[in-house]
């Protein structure tokens, strides 16, 4: 990953900016990190990824609530059906 300072990112800017198509970029400030840049498209993956995981999380913890007997939800619906009526 390269490393500017603000300093460094404001006086060359555009060359950091291309850099971010080929791996990000970090803004670094007193020796910590400040800011990542990274390509739009670099950016569109890792938000599909993490919205890919977070679906997974669901499926698993949708696994684990327990199951309602299919006589039991048949039941349940009649009974709706008739409160609405």
């Amino acid at each position: 990953m390269i490393s500017a300072t603000p300093s460094q990112f404001r006086s060359q800017s555009s060359d950091y900016i291309a850099a971010t198509q080929h791996e990000p970029v970090e803004i670094i400030s007193r020796r910590a990190g400040r800011a990542v840049l990274v390509s739009p498209e670099f950016f569109d993956r890792a938000m599909q990824a993490l919205e890919d995981q977070a679906d997974v999380r669901a499926v698993a913890e949708a696994r684990d609530e327990p199951r309602i007997p299919f006589e039991d939800l048949v039941e349940e619906l009649r009974q709706l059906s008739r409160s609405s009526r």
